[in-house]
């Protein structure tokens, strides 16, 4: 679909452009990353004088105060904290870039789609591996961590995807990823669920991911190839395939794209196991298991 440009009142783009350049300045400076988002949140929240009340020994309620605190991501964990193969130093930086993503798309000024567009493509540069020019990232998108997914250049995202980068993820340019898709680059064995599996997903160039789609860690979408609403990929997308279902099965070849690409009865190839990537843990690392599971069939014990 065609879409038309949009432009803000003069005085709204000024404050817009002035405000984003301010906080990519400052996450490109040597400045202490939690103090930096802990002023954005607490300026975009509307909060600063509660925070200098507090700040100067007044007296705040439990509730206010627990408010207060968590605008500073050193005082808050999220759930990929806890992975045990997690890089340290990388999830040093890219946690507190990704409590301001969340945190920004939690407040009502999130729904101004022109500067909450220009803010998230600015906050990729400091969290993403890699982003090339002119993405657009829409509302309520959720990582891992952030730093172990590549996006190419004219990539947009929309509403409530979820990006999992526990292994890797690459998305190749003029992707479109629809609202509500799931892309995995992790995996749990089927008997011992705490035995977890990263992978290398790669999403091609000129890839559409359509509406609640879902694709299983370690598959590749190849170019151009359009995995319909709701179906599941299993194994590899060849390139300008079509692919609907649950899983997902290549019924279409592209009209004009025959000659290029593999028949269909060709599809269906499974390489998830090449794009495995190992990780180390650390001897003295404590882990716990949260199952406690019997892992042994009846009659094994």
């Amino acid at each position: 679909m065609t879409k038309r440009h949009v432009s803000l009142p003069a005085d709204a783009e000024t404050g817009m452009r002035e405000f984003v350049s301010s906080v990519d300045e400052r996450l490109s400076s040597d400045e202490d990353t939690c103090s930096i988002v802990e002023d954005v949140l607490i300026d975009l929240s509307g909060d600063r004088e509660a925070y200098e009340r507090w700040q100067s020994g007044e007296s705040v309620s439990p509730a206010e105060r627990v408010r207060l605190q968590s605008y500073d991501p050193c005082n808050t964990t999220l759930e990929s904290e806890y992975y045990a193969e997690k890089d340290e130093e990388q999830f040093k930086r890219s946690k507190h870039l990704q409590w301001l993503w969340r945190q920004f798309d939690s407040l009502p000024i999130a729904d101004n789609v022109e500067f909450a567009l220009r803010f998230r493509r600015m906050l990729a540069d400091h969290l993403f591996a890699e982003c090339g020019e002119n993405c657009r990232f829409f509302k309520g998108i959720s990582f891992t961590y952030g730093h172990n997914i590549t996006i190419g250049d004219n990539v947009v995202i929309h509403d409530d995807v979820h990006l999992d980068d526990r292994g890797k993820l690459t998305i190749g340019d003029r992707v479109s990823i629809s609202d509500g898709t799931h892309v995995y680059s992790h995996d749990h064995d089927v008997v011992d669920q705490t035995v977890v599996r990263n992978y290398h997903t790669i999403i091609e160039d000129d890839v559409r991911l359509t509406y609640d789609s879902m694709v299983r860690a370690g598959c590749a979408v190849g170019e151009n190839a359009i995995v319909g609403a709701r179906a599941i990929v299993q194994h590899d997308i060849p390139a300008h395939h079509i692919a609907v279902g649950m899983p997902a099965t290549s019924i279409k070849i592209k009209p004009g794209w025959e000659d290029v690409a593999v028949p269909l009865e060709d599809a269906g190839i499974t390489r998830q196991e090449e794009r495995r990537l190992e990780y180390d843990l650390d001897d003295d690392l404590e882990v716990f298991d949260e199952f406690k599971r019997d892992l042994q069939p009846p009659g094994r014990n």
